[in-house]
């Protein structure tokens, strides 16, 4: 098949073009758990968005990215960027402080050998900050393959499928359950600080219409708060190496 920005983007995700109020949140809530000082790895670093963010609170910041035209366009971004994939980390073992990884172990071909690899790299007492998609969140935003074509776009109730049915949908990407999630490092020597589940940015419906944008906010970020957090777009997860 020939090689498509839509079919890349079905297996690799998009990755960030801007910066808006939902990687400033994020971005938030990534500082209540780690300062962000010492050595840091964006984990699948894409243009380099969050490489950039995260300048001001540290300068030794360094990045890997699995497609070469990202690496080129986001070179100039921390310390530089290394090619490679999260299941083979080119990097020393105990050499990050943090380690951050932004909607990207859905994608990867061995998700639980990737988390391996960052406790690997990680030293004792640094910190991995995982957002990745909640299977129970009601719309499938990676699109769906249909009679052997991908087909972009958010696609509902998706995720609901048996898995069976779901995976034939979306084989080019996972979502997870708690249970799943937790399954992942289970065997691994770290403990888990905090779990979460978030809603989106919606920044889309806030530029548009920004009154409603701003309800639609208000209404789910209070949701995180209580049971319909199940139903949250991502997973916030923060684990710690232990000592």
């Amino acid at each position: 098949m020939t090689e498509t920005h839509s079919s890349k983007a079905a297996e690799r995700g998009e990755p960030g073009y801007v910066w808006r109020s939902g990687q400033e949140r994020r971005l938030q809530m990534a500082l209540e758990w780690s300062d962000l000082s010492g050595r840091v790895l964006d984990n699948g670093s894409g243009l380099g968005t969050w490489m950039r963010a995260f300048q001001p609170f540290n300068g030794d910041v360094f990045g890997l990215e699995v497609e070469f035209d990202r690496i080129l366009e986001s070179v100039t971004q921390g310390n530089g960027v290394l090619q490679g994939v999260g299941e083979t980390l080119p990097y020393r073992s105990n050499s990050f402080d943090t380690i951050f990884s932004n909607e990207v172990i859905e994608h990867v071909a061995d998700d639980a050998e990737c988390l391996r690899e960052m406790v690997r790299v990680l030293r004792p007492g640094g910190r991995i900050l995982i957002f990745c998609p909640n299977r129970w969140y009601p719309v499938e935003q990676h699109g769906v393959y249909w009679k052997g074509e991908y087909k972009f776009g958010n696609i509902p109730l998706v995720n609901y499928l048996p898995n069976i049915w779901r995976d034939k949908l979306a084989p080019h990407v996972r979502t997870y359950s708690l249970r799943k999630l937790r399954k992942l490092y289970a065997d691994l020597p770290v403990k888990e600080l905090h779990h979460s589940r978030i809603y989106g940015g919606y920044d889309n419906i806030v530029y548009r219409r920004p009154k409603l944008g701003k309800a639609i906010q208000s209404v789910l970020y209070t949701a995180e708060k209580t049971p319909f957090a199940v139903l949250g777009l991502s997973h916030f997860l923060v684990l710690e190496k232990l000592k």
